[in-house]
């Protein structure tokens, strides 16, 4: 068994409003390397407009209202029920990887591209990072680590990159390749070099999109584990990519959500 001064030293950031990462993942990591230190990310009123703009550009107005409409269907049809489905999975992991979480070293901040997340960087000196931010790290952020900074990607890259592959995927009824990548960060949006390719067991016909890659990326804890830690000891070749379609996908849309449930129904029923 490792000790604590033998395992990868791990940081990890994410957002405040994400319990399964705050929470169950950062006991994970607890438990299966050094967490020396989370990097927690509070977005700022004003990213909404920011997002908002960048996705009109991607999708049209049309589009737009087309997201904001979903937006509205789950936080009325579908937010209730996946919150008490985050919070068993908490207990469960919390419960499964036990760890003291209030002596690991955290750091507030509105954005992890700043001076001070580099030197908190700096100071705990870690090995790798995990990223579970929807924010673009900077070169001066994600070189930091000596082995480089990790994506736990919900979506299969490079068919379905960008936060919501698993939701598009299951919508254009590429069953396939509902899962998630384990990538290396990168400048691009989810182009780095891919070191995992998993798929999980889901119900589609019950499950909303975001318990489904909720779970592709927990079922495959301990195949991302492995990898991690072969990379800081055996620096592992990539996955080819080469002739596989690449694509950055949008936010959710109702029209597309309506239409993949119809679909799930159909093939359970």
């Amino acid at each position: 068994m490792s000790t604590l001064n033998t395992r990868p030293r791990v940081v990890l950031i994410c957002h405040r409003d994400e319990p399964i990462d705050v929470e169950g993942l950062a006991s994970w990591l607890a438990n299966s390397f050094h967490l020396v230190g989370m990097v927690i990310v509070c977005d700022p009123p004003h990213l909404f407009l920011k997002r908002a703009r960048t996705e009109i550009r991607r999708s049209g107005i049309v589009g737009f209202l087309d997201v904001l409409a979903f937006r509205a269907y789950y936080a009325l049809k579908l937010a209730r029920s996946d919150a008490a489905w985050i919070h068993r999975e908490v207990a469960r992991l919390r419960e499964q990887f036990p760890a003291d979480l209030d002596r690991v070293p955290r750091l507030t901040i509105a954005s992890p591209n700043t001076d001070e997340v580099r030197m908190f960087l700096e100071s705990q000196r870690p090995d790798l990072m995990i990223a579970r931010c929807k924010v673009l790290l900077r070169p001066e952020i994600f070189n930091l680590p000596l082995h480089g900074t990790f994506v736990f990607h919900p979506g299969i890259c490079p068919e379905y990159r960008n936060s919501h592959g698993c939701f598009w995927a299951l919508s254009r009824r590429d069953l396939s390749r509902v899962g998630m990548s384990l990538l290396r960060v990168d400048r691009g949006v989810d182009t780095g070099p891919l070191y995992l390719q998993t798929t999980c067991a889901f119900d589609e016909a019950r499950e909303s999109h975001v318990v489904i890659q909720h779970r592709a990326v927990l079922a495959s804890l301990d195949a991302i584990e492995g990898v991690l830690w072969s990379v800081c000891a055996e620096a592992p070749q990539p996955i080819p990519t080469e002739g596989r379609r690449s694509a950055v996908w949008g936010k959710p849309r109702l029209s597309a959500y309506l239409q993949w449930k119809r679909a799930a129904r159909r093939t359970t029923a």
